[in-house]
């Protein structure tokens, strides 16, 4: 025995070491012999081996010649110790790789079914597909590729056969992954790391010709076992993917069939194994090219949405291997295959985005560099309209999981064509068919009858003290008619501004202001569009590649900042004109200002001037200009509960877009707030709770893109031109029924600075309480409850007293209440409300003076002094509302 910590390097002597294991092993094949025979190789050098490889294997193939049944654990034994052999040594006999090849074949196959694997165990079966893929690693180049001639055809097919078997039917995934390893090695595809043969021209074309043989029955299977039951994991996928391309790479290459008449060497003498060997003629690549197309997409649906990122990752290399190999013979393929990487361009694994990247900027490069340079473009704008025009019908019967894959790919097509896009868009029917899937894909749900129902706060100082923030940050959550994940409105508004960002922002303005325009069907969707089309133009919240198709970096975004400002300009005025800013929100039945809106009728109320009160109740006839109504414009005068939920999601959306736009043009919507910031006071008072939560995040985003530290203070800077439109449109309330609204906003959203300036308006008002109470009265209620809310918390009392803990000045209070004395004041009242002691209080009131307060009545003039603004103001309000306190009206009463 040599030392344990050596090994027999003298070819001589190891001989002598082996020969009587191998001696004894031929005598008696048994389990304890080839393990005996197992340990001593393991004390052999690999040269000496290499000298004494056919002497070691012949009784290991001589066991497993033996006819009749052998025990599992014999084969198994026998496989191991083959395996050793192989992996330490090279076949150099074609000989030897022939025959065990064949013999493990045998051992893989069932003796009644040779067409089919054995039912054997999983060990005996996982040691031979070892000891075959070992095999086929250690033959040496020319001896390997005699295994791919034609005479070989029926042994191959056989093998083929086996392995396409336990990959498939197999239930252990170690045997499936093994036997799936044993094809790629097959078919020259292995990706392991030890070296492989570089077959040279001939040799690659010869293994080709023989492959196509069994090309359809490799591609059918291996695309079962990647479309099987997902439970098999994602190796078993990973691998017959790589078959699958491996196989159609090796066969339908290109550089083969170009020159398939140069590969051509065969033999007459083959007989009826000629019969097998396929012709690769331009007929036979035309078939076999429509039916791997049929594969293909089914390979495509289910790999691109897989939940491992491994399996996605080798589809990306699938598609890549397949457009650099056969991008002439599988011209069929190329909108299968470019959807593959398309569809993961925006994948959440970076790897896999990475790979695909790299992949299509190949895939362009290799299109520009051939005779027809548009090809791939072409390729790409033929997809996006067959995509968008399959895109409702998709969204309407597919799943979530594939409503997501399909608009990733959509997104992807976008992201791939880049600036390409605004060429694409050119074209009347791509932009149509585009935007008219988009306008269907992202139709509301607007059955709940709760956003009806919910009404905003009544009172607007509670609702102003909390944080601004929350405004801001809440945005309503939309349910549309075909989706419900959350992932796929997050796609669609991902494509709304890739559009504006790579395309012309004014063509795709103009077209979806003409569907706004066209059917209020269309008017949410394309609402929405627009909204988001102007923050891709101006790059807000757009994710775009770090490098376009040709390799080069990606532009900014199309659209300048006049281009931009113009847009939103045209948008604006759209959204904010009077058919599609003033519409119903609230029905007549259940409006609680209803008794208001009666004021505004043609016989009632239309200005809060001295002149206009006389001059509308003299004369009947003149009459208000009737406020828009809901789309459609001429709507009956009961607006329908869809209708009212179809306008407040309207102006949900309209809203919304007002703070994108600022946020796309940060500091340069400043001049814009003139014409916004006051349709947006009429939103935040709006009697809708949706509605209005929508318009004061609106106000809070706006004031923080133009830099506004908080609402107050934009409304404090802004407050000149506010309130001049306030008092303007307080003259004609029957045209404008919103202006005491937008004051009530103004003074719960501001702060003691709009005091001065709100001091003529409110005198105006407390002239109409005195001249028409009883028709004004209700109207204007609301405005005076908030300006003495807003006068209370500009003004606490704590500023005018000494500053005592709380608990003790309600203590103080509490002490200095005389009760005896308020029942006795109270009575006194009620005596003089009823007529008695009126005599008594005027002798009273009619009692002369002291001497001496005469005398300090004398001493000057008895000078009043002036009130502080504030307090003036609440007198005033006080003193006209005191005597309305018995009206009628309940509601109005609670709030004076």
């Amino acid at each position: 025995m040599p030392p344990a910590m050596s090994q027999i390097n003298d070819p001589k002597i190891a001989f002598a070491y082996l020969r009587p294991a191998c001696v004894l092993l031929t005598k008696e094949p048994t389990v304890t012999n080839v393990e005996s025979l197992s340990e001593q190789l393991k004390d052999i050098h690999d040269a000496s081996l290499q000298q004494l490889q056919e002497y070691v294997l012949f009784p290991l193939r001589f066991v497993l010649r033996i006819p009749g049944q052998k025990k599992e654990k014999l084969v198994q034994s026998v496989a191991e110790a083959v395996t050793y052999v192989l992996e330490r040594t090279c076949v150099r006999s074609w000989d030897t790789l022939r025959d065990v090849f064949s013999e493990l074949c045998v051992c893989l196959c069932s003796p009644t079914n040779p067409g089919q694997p054995a039912g054997t165990s999983e060990e005996l079966k996982s040691a031979v597909l070892r000891c075959l893929d070992a095999l086929l690693h250690a033959a040496y180049g020319d001896i390997l590729f005699r295994l791919y001639e034609p005479s070989m055809l029926p042994g191959l097919g056989a093998a083929v056969s086996l392995l396409l078997a336990l990959g498939e039917k197999d239930k252990s995934r170690e045997i499936q992954t093994a036997a799936l390893k044993c094809l790629q090695s097959l078919i020259l595809h292995c990706d392991c790391n030890q070296q492989h043969v570089a077959p040279s021209w001939d040799e690659r074309c010869s293994v080709g010709r023989t492959m196509a043989s069994f090309l359809p029955g490799i591609t059918s299977a291996a695309a079962r076992i990647i479309t099987g039951d997902l439970r098999q994991g994602h190796a078993v996928t990973v691998r017959a993917i790589q078959v699958w391309s491996g196989c159609v790479v090796l066969v339908m290459e290109d550089a083969q069939l170009q020159h398939s008449e140069s590969c051509s060497t065969m033999s007459s003498e083959l007989g009826r194994i000629g019969q097998l060997v396929v012709q690769r003629t331009a007929d036979w690549v035309k078939v076999t090219a429509g039916k791997l197309c049929v594969l293909l997409r089914r390979i495509i649906s289910c790999c691109s949405t897989h939940q491992h990122w491994r399996v996605r990752l080798e589809t990306v290399e699938l598609g890549d291997r397949l457009l650099a190999a056969c991008g002439q013979s599988l011209k069929e393929c190329l909108g299968p295959l470019l959807e593959a990487l398309v569809g993961v361009i925006n994948d959440k694994d970076p790897r896999v985005r990475q790979r695909c990247e790299v992949a299509l900027r190949d895939a362009s490069q290799r299109s520009q560099s051939a005779t027809s340079s548009k090809n791939l473009t072409d390729v790409l704008s033929e997809n996006l309209h067959s995509l968008a025009t399959s895109l409702p019908r998709l969204m309407r019967t597919a799943d979530d999981q594939k409503k997501l894959f399909v608009l990733n790919v959509f997104l992807g097509y976008l992201k791939v064509l880049g600036p390409l896009l605004s060429v694409v868009l050119n074209s009347a029917a791509h932009l149509d068919r585009i935007s008219k899937a988009l306008m269907q894909v992202l139709e509301l749900d607007v059955m709940d009858v709760g956003i009806v129902e919910e009404r905003s706060s009544t009172d607007p100082i509670e609702s102003s003290s909390g944080s601004h923030h929350s405004y801001s940050a809440h945005t309503q959550r939309k349910h549309f008619l075909f989706f419900t994940d959350d992932k796929i409105y997050c796609v669609l508004m991902e494509i709304c501004q890739t559009l504006g960002y790579y395309g012309n922002i004014y063509l795709l303005t103009d077209h979806l202001l003409d569907l706004y325009r066209q059917s209020c069907a269309y008017r949410k969707q394309a609402a929405m569009v627009l909204n988001e089309l102007v923050g891709g133009a101006a790059g807000v919240s757009v994710a775009a590649p770090a490098r376009c198709l040709d390799g080069g970096d990606c532009p900014a975004p199309s659209a300048s900042k006049e281009d931009l400002k113009a847009a939103v300009v045209s948008i604006m005025e759209e959204y904010i004109s009077l058919s599609n800013w003033h519409l119903k929100t609230v029905s007549e039945e259940s409006d609680p200002d209803r008794q208001d809106q009666q004021l505004l009728s043609p016989f009632s109320l239309q200005s809060i001037s001295c002149s206009d009160i006389i001059r509308n109740t003299s004369n009947p006839l003149h009459q208000a200009v009737p406020s828009s109504s809901a789309c459609p414009l001429t709507s009956p005068p009961t607006s329908t509960i869809h209708q009212l939920k179809g306008n407040i999601w309207q102006l949900c959306v309209q809203l919304e877009g007002v703070a994108r736009f600022a946020q796309a043009l940060r500091r340069d919507f400043r001049p814009l707030l003139m014409t916004a910031l006051y349709p947006l006071l009429e939103k935040a008072s709006d009697e809708s709770l949706l509605v209005s939560q929508a318009a004061l995040g609106a106000m809070t985003t706006v004031g923080a893109a133009c830099g506004y530290a908080s609402l107050k203070e934009m409304i404090r800077d802004n407050s000149d031109y506010l309130l001049n439109d306030v008092s303007v449109n307080l003259q004609r309330l029957g045209q404008h029924p919103q202006a005491p609204r937008v004051l009530t906003v103004m003074l719960a959203h501001s702060d003691c600075s709009l005091l001065p300036l709100v001091g003529d308006i409110i005198q105006d008002v407390l002239m109409a309480l005195d001249l028409s109470y009883d028709q004004s009265a209700a109207l204007f209620g609301s405005v005076l409850h908030a300006l003495m809310k807003a006068l209370a918390s500009w003004f606490p009392p704590s500023c005018c007293r000494t500053s005592k803990p709380p608990s003790s000045r309600i203590s103080a209070e509490l002490e200095d209440f005389d009760i005896c004395q308020f029942l006795l004041d109270y009575q006194k009242q009620k005596e003089l409300a009823e007529g008695i002691g009126i005599e008594a209080d005027e002798m009273e009131d009619l009692e002369v003076l002291p001497p001496a307060e005469c005398k300090e009545a004398d001493d000057g003039p008895d000078v009043k002094a002036q009130l502080p603004p504030h307090l003036s103001i609440a007198k005033d309000v006080m003193e006209r509302c005191i005597h309305l306190l018995s009206d009628p009206s309940l509601r109005l009463r609670l709030k004076l």
